[in-house]
């Protein structure tokens, strides 16, 4: 039996504050795919993946999880959402294992207590970005790489089917970003589809599928790492490609918000 997409946009755009930063965006990503979306500041990278999952408004053109349109989707507990900045060291004082916890509200019923099981899982995702010794510590204070994981670790305690994941190496020290891509690739092996926004392909690049590349808002490329690396001519790209324009610069380490 065929599977269906977990993720199909069609002609996507997104508008904020008059401004088209989304423009005709098309893609679907396939079952245990991962998918990175790359490009410099300002293209539309985080914009989208907000779309994606309800953040910012779709101005024209559908989005789809799992075969139902965005608007009218309600399993939300199939897809795991990490977003690119963490403010875990502010607000109620909680620990590593109960933020982690945390991921597995939306598969319980209300007021039920986790089981045992569910407990295992939380042990075992928060053993997977290699916080295991630190579970019984305040998050706020970890550093802000671990944070990070610590947010990849409550979206994977949820067993989500999609993982999107906005900018995950932002302001992360360099033994986070491998922890982070480890595990991502392991939920990837187990069938599971990830979408990740980056400046540049980093620890991540062994494991990814396929880039999207974005400038302005549009899609510049759409193909396998390794032909991005080799340049247009040898690599499937749109038909709007600007001559010598085919790659995103990769500029600074942080995304500007859009």
């Amino acid at each position: 039996m065929t599977q269906l997409s977990p993720l199909v946009l069609d002609d996507v755009g997104v508008v904020l504050d008059g401004r088209p930063i989304v423009r005709d965006v098309s893609f679907d990503v396939a079952p245990g795919q991962v998918v990175a979306i790359l490009g410099a500041n300002g293209s539309g990278k985080s914009t989208l993946i907000k779309a994606l999952v309800g953040l910012n408004p779709v101005s024209h053109g559908t989005v789809s999880l799992f075969g139902t349109p965005q608007p009218r989707f309600r399993h939300w507990e199939r897809v795991g959402y990490v977003p690119q900045r963490s403010n875990l060291g502010t607000g109620v004082p909680a620990t590593v294992r109960e933020v982690v916890a945390s991921g597995r509200i939306a598969r319980r019923r209300p007021f039920w207590p986790m089981s045992r099981h569910e407990h295992d899982l939380v042990e075992a995702a928060v053993d997977l970005v290699g916080l295991g010794g630190r579970a019984g510590h305040p998050v706020a204070t970890l550093s802000g790489g671990q944070q990070q994981r610590v947010l990849v670790a409550r979206t994977l305690a949820g067993e989500p089917d999609l993982l999107l994941l906005d900018e995950p190496n932002a302001g992360v020290d360099h033994a986070s970003q491998v922890a982070i891509a480890e595990t991502l690739g392991g939920r990837a092996d187990a069938g599971a589809s990830v979408v990740v926004v980056l400046h540049e392909l980093g620890p991540f690049a062994p494991l990814i599928d396929r880039v999207v590349a974005l400038r302005e808002g549009r899609i510049t490329y759409d193909g396998p790492p390794g032909q991005l690396a080799e340049g247009a001519a040898h690599a499937h790209h749109h038909d709007d490609l600007e001559e010598g324009g085919w790659l995103p610069p990769m500029q600074a380490p942080l995304e500007g918000g859009r």
